[in-house]
Parts: structure tokens; C-alpha cells; sequence
């Protein structure tokens, strides 16, 4: 290792590089080997040699590149974009590998961010504060100058959205998420940083984004429910409220709940929305 550099990762698995000078590579293979990550650099060992890629060099991370059957196969890989081309890697431990390489992207980055926003839909009056990230197995925290800890879970995204803003007098990439507090509050948490660390942690939120999406199929009358809890009415105050039966109400929440929809927080059929409930109700309302 080099002064100042930390091993962050060691793990076995495949890799191999499918786009070359532009061009993708259709009749390539994977290479078995060793992927050593560090907080500097990649290094790729395979019985044909070793390749080393600074991390400074990745522009781009993510995205499938499927150019055979031999690629599309393999479920859990992922895509690294370099000056002359794209790299595909497929760890043995995909989580945690992923995990230790977002990290090594983005723990060492310099951040702004506005946290809260906006709190249970109300745009706070909050100033932008130099921020300091850790990316962590099930979240990302940030620790402010000010002295504020945030922590947004990966599982508990409702939406994430990039945009330019000004601040500071400059224009910047932001990115806008929409998560909780420990209380189910629904918050939106801004933060700007450059174009590429933007980007790398624009991929790992939409990644958590996409765990709390949900295809399932609700009722007008499920909707109903969301919106209410969305808006405030308590779980108790559930039937009076929309005019149902209680036992109704009870199965509508076990539904609910077996969707991973809604988490109960009491036994009594106390629930609060999570972030696939959010984004359900947030869109039923928009359709109204």
C-alpha cells in the first residue's frame, strides 16, 4: 500500500471490460480472480495479470451492459466507467463489495446540505452547511459543521430528484431526497457537492429509491387510507374518518402491512407510513 492509502476491500469474483475505445466487446468472457478495493484504487488480479484503476479515473458508475448470454446470466454486477471504456465487476460478496466501493467514492468527498428542507411538507428555513457523508451497509449518514447528524436509510427513500440550484452565488448539482425522522415525519434533505460525487450518490439513492418502489395494486379505498395517514389522521381515527368498519379497517391494514406498505408500531394496529406508502399516497393525491 501506498502512504496514506487503506485497504477497504478483498474479495474474489469476475470481472472483465465489455466497452473499448468505444466500441463494445460482444465475444468477451469473464476473468475469475481477486478485486482488492483501497480508498486510492481498484486493482483487478487474474491468472492473465493485474490491472490497476484509480479511483480518480471512474467518471460513471452503474448500468447494465448485457452484450451475451455469458454477461446477462449473472445477476449482480456492476459497471465502472474509466477513460477508455467500461469495466464490469461481479464480487462473490455483491453487498458488502458494493457497499466498501461507494464508500471509498464518497466518504472522502466534501458536501452542502440543507437538512430539513422541507419538513411534513413545509419548506424550512435552513442554510446550506458543509457536510461530511459516510456510506454505511443500510444507510447514509452525514454530520454537519453545525453539528447536525442525519441519517437517511436506504429502505426508507420516498424520492430522490437532481436539479441545479444557486449557492453561494454558483450554480450547482443538487440532489433533492425525500426520507423520514425517527418520529415518521416526512423530510426532504438537500445536498450539492460536485458533478461527479453527485453522481455517484445520486446511483446508491435512486438504488435505495427503487427498494421502496411497489408495483402492487391497491384499492380506491386503500388509497384513501394512505392519503388520510399521509395527511395526519391518526390509524384510530381511520374508520370514523373514511366511514368504514373497524374490522374492516383491521384487515385493510394487515394488507398493508403484508405489502410492506405500512410498518406497525403497536400491536393495536398503530401504523405509519414508510416510504413505499409515501410515494403511493403522495401520487393518489396528485391524481385527486
Amino acid at each position: 500500500m501506498k502512504p496514506g492509502e487503506q485497504k477497504l476491500g478483498d474479495t474474489r469474483g469476475r470481472f472483465l471490460q465489455v466497452i473499448k475505445n468505444g466500441r463494445e466487446i460482444h465475444d468477451v468472457d469473464w476473468t475469475s480472480g481477486r478485486i482488492l478495493l483501497s480508498n486510492q484504487r481498484l486493482i483487478l488480479a487474474g491468472t492473465a495479470g493485474k490491472r490497476t484503476i484509480n479511483l480518480s479515473q471512474i467518471k460513471k458508475f452503474g448500468g447494465r451492459y448485457d452484450v451475451n448470454q455469458r454477461i446477462a446470466t449473472v445477476s449482480d454486477y456492476f459497471s465502472i466507467h474509466i477513460p477508455s471504456g467500461v469495466v464490469l465487476l461481479a464480487p462473490v460478496e455483491y453487498d458488502e463489495f458494493e457497499t466498501d466501493f461507494f464508500g471509498a467514492l464518497l466518504n472522502s468527498e466534501q458536501f452542502l446540505a440543507r437538512h430539513p428542507a422541507v419538513a411534513g411538507g413545509v419548506v424550512q428555513n435552513t442554510e446550506w452547511e458543509k457536510t461530511r457523508l459516510k456510506v454505511e451497509e443500510e444507510a447514509v449518514s452525514m454530520a454537519t459543521v453545525g453539528g447536525k447528524f442525519v441519517e437517511i436509510r436506504l429502505d426508507d427513500i420516498g424520492e430522490v430528484n437532481t436539479g441545479e440550484r444557486t449557492i453561494i452565488d454558483k450554480q450547482r448539482s443538487v440532489i433533492e431526497v425525500e426520507h423520514s425522522d425517527d418520529e415518521g415525519t416526512s423530510l426532504q434533505t438537500y445536498i450539492s457537492g460536485s458533478e461527479r460525487s453527485i453522481g455517484f450518490l445520486y446511483t446508491l439513492l435512486r438504488e435505495g429509491e427503487e427498494l421502496s418502489e411497489t408495483s402492487i395494486e391497491l384499492s380506491e379505498t386503500d388509497k384513501q387510507v394512505l392519503t388520510a395517514l399521509y395527511s395526519g389522521v391518526s390509524p384510530f381515527d381511520i374508520p370514523n374518518f373514511l366511514g368504514l368498519d373497524i374490522d374492516e379497517v383491521e384487515e385493510l391494514f394487515q394488507r398493508l402491512i403484508d405489502h410492506n406498505v405500512v410498518e406497525e408500531i403497536r400491536v393495536r394496529r398503530e401504523v405509519q407510513l414508510n416510504a413505499r406508502g409515501r410515494s403511493i399516497a403522495s401520487d393518489a393525491i396528485n391524481e385527486q
